[in-house]
Order: structure tokens, then sequence, then C-alpha cells
């Protein structure tokens, strides 16, 4: 096993498990916590099923890109996976340890592409705020009504009806958040992921959720468990509902990477201001403090991320040119000229049948005779360049 295959290894598994471990607050925090009677096995049975489906769909339709295209300004590094790309997941196992809510999306992406930060935060920023307004309209609206009803009746067990809509609610919501955050997790393996390698990536995955559910979520579960009635089985389904329309919004706006995180902090957020409009049940500064807490544990996690992504990059920068910002030079006809990667493109025009092979993203984008995905960048970048 050559280094890089090993530092691809070590990071996908870092990742599986601590983005997981991280963000089971955003769409499965309510489940487990609503569900806390229940086999922890029985919650992962059915969550699996539903990030099995998800991720083998994805493989078949974008013809072996399971990340749903979120890595199509994420190139694989030309040098291979190295030891900076597999620290990000580590800092993640450490936040998560101490129950911090970080940005997986910042911490891990911004190391394989830097410059696409500012677009991934305008996003994310856009996310926390939509959210936090969509919460606070919906539960000014409603928290009187159902909130104010759910608190009265919390010692008596849920009708079927509100068990089935529950479970409908996380898989609607999983699914949501896979098909966002896949990308922080498969971006360690090639962009066309072959059958075996699928097969190993979902067999690991499941190992590791089993441990997660096992566990209950861990110690960032607090951050749901410390918000008004989140474990009370009908309000989590409506918490899942909205946070759920709103990534499935996001996804449809476009395949920029977001931080999931920060939606759902924003989300909470709106939430809890307006059962303190609604509802007195706390005052209005404890809310403020707690709203307050949450998004400096995500700005925590953002100044990490931006620390990896320009410090890490400046360790290494004599050494990787992947990774030097400099720009890179143009040939008479204006491709690209990056040694290699230009006699590269340049073998890939003399392939027989380019003009009849539609190229409307990388991932869609097929070279005969090498159907490997960055073939089909490279071709896409061929064929798009300016």
């Amino acid at each position: 096993m050559s280094p890089a295959e090993l530092f691809m290894f070590l990071g996908f598994v870092l990742a599986a498990y601590s983005i997981v471990a991280n963000d089971a607050i955003q769409t499965l925090g309510t489940f487990l916590s609503s569900n806390s009677h229940r086999p922890w096995w029985i919650l992962w049975l059915y969550a699996c099923s539903i990030l099995t489906a998800v991720l083998v769909y994805g493989w078949v339709a974008n013809y072996g890109d399971v990340t749903y295209g979120r890595l199509d300004k994420f190139p694989e590094p030309e040098g291979g996976i190295t030891w900076i790309h597999a620290i990000p997941p580590f800092f993640i196992l450490l936040l998560t340890r101490f129950g911090v809510p970080v940005s997986t999306t910042f911490l891990v992406l911004t190391v394989f592409a830097p410059t696409n930060l500012g677009k991934m935060l305008v996003k994310s920023l856009s996310g926390y705020f939509l959210a936090m307004l969509v919460a606070l309209v919906v539960y000014l609206v409603v928290s009187r009504i159902l909130e104010k009803r759910f608190l009265a009746t919390a010692d008596r067990p849920p009708s079927g009806r509100w068990i089935a809509l529950q479970w409908l609610a996380t898989a609607f919501l999983w699914s949501q958040w896979l098909i966002q955050d896949l990308a922080n997790i498969f971006v360690y393996l090639p962009r066309a992921v072959s059958a075996s390698l699928l097969a190993v990536s979902v067999l690991l995955m499941l190992a590791l959720h089993a441990w997660i559910f096992y566990r209950r979520g861990g110690p960032i579960q607090g951050i749901i468990t410390s918000k008004t009635n989140t474990t009370d089985i009908r309000s989590a389904t409506i918490i899942d509902f909205i946070y759920g329309f709103i990534l499935l919004y996001f996804k449809q706006l476009n395949n920029v990477p977001m931080s999931t995180t920060w939606v759902f902090l924003g989300l909470l957020a709106g939430r809890e201001l307006a059962l303190v409009f609604r509802l007195g049940h706390r005052s209005l500064r404890d809310t403020g403090v707690l709203v307050a807490k949450d998004a400096g544990k995500a700005a925590t996690g953002l100044a990490v991320s931006v620390g990896l992504a320009i410090g890490l990059p400046a360790l290494t920068r004599s050494g990787s040119p992947d990774f030097a910002a400099r720009p890179a030079a143009r040939d008479e006809r204006g491709l690209h000229d990056a040694g290699p990667e230009a006699a590269r493109i340049r073998a890939l025009e003399a392939l027989p049948g380019e003009a009849a092979v539609p190229c409307p993203s990388p991932s869609r984008c097929w070279a005969p005779g090498e159907p490997t995905l960055g073939a089909r960048q490279v071709r896409f970048d061929l064929r798009h360049t300016p």
C-alpha cells in the first residue's frame, strides 16, 4: 500500500466516523432522543437502510459519483491524498469529544480547495439566517396551539400517527442530509467509485454507524436535549420536516457544498426565540445566551477550518505544488498548461467520438476508453474553458 493509499483509507475512515458523530445532532439527534426507549439496533437498521439506498442510487444515477455532484469543483489532488488531508477529520474527532458542533464541510473541504471557502461560507450563512427566519415564523404561528399542547401532554404516550410521521420525517431529513454531506466523506476516495470500493465503503460506514447508535449519539447529543421539549416525538417531527425542506431547497439551488450544521443551529435558534415570545417558559436573556453559545461553538469550528485551510498548505507549499497559490498558465488555445496535465488534455482530444459525447457536468462527462471521473473532469474543463 502506497502512502497516498494509506492516507486515503485513513482519511475516509476518520471522516466517516467523525462527521456522522458530530453531525448526528442535526438529522438523527431528535430521532434518537425521542426514541430512547427503543433498542438501538432497530434505529440503526432503519437509518442504515436509508444510507445504503442513497449511496446506491447516487452511484447508479451519477455514473459512480455518490456525492451527487457536490465535488465537481473539488478535483482530486494531483499528488494523491497526503497527511495534511487526514488532519481535519482528526480535529473533528477531538471537537466532537467535547460536544462542540462544528462545520465539517468547512473543516474538511477547505483543505482540498481553499479557493471555494468564500462560496461555501456565503451559502452557509444564508442557510443559517433563512432557517432562523423560517423557524421563527412557523413557531410563532403554531407554538401557542401545538407546543403548548405538547408540553401539557408530555407524560402521555404519542399516538401511532405521530410515530409514523416522525419516522417518515427522519427518513426524509436523513436522505437530504446525506446528499449534502456525503461529499465531506467521499472526498478522500476517487470521484468515480468502483462497485467493489462502494461495497467496502458501505460496510465500513454501517459498522461505524452501529457504534454511534449504540452510544446514542455521544456527548454532542446535549445540543438537542438542552432545547425545549425536543424529546417529544411530535416536536421532533416538526423540527425534522422543516429542516429537511430547507436542505432540499439548498440542494436544488446549486451544487456548492454548505454547512448543514449552521442551518440546523439557525433552525433551533429561531424555534427557541419563538417559544419564548409565545409561551414565556424561559427568559429572553437565558435564550439569548443559549443561542449565542451554540453560535460561538460554530464560529470556533469556522476559525479552526480557516486556520487549517491556510496553515496546512503553507507547511507543504514548497513540496506540494498543487497547493501553491499561483495562477495556471495557458497555451495559445487558452488551455491550462500544467505540464503532465496539459499533455493529458491533449491526449484526450485525440480520443474518438468526441463530438458525440455529451458533457453536462464532470460527473457525467464520459471519455471513451477511460471511464474515470478524473478523465471526465479534464474533459469538462476542456469543453468549458473560456
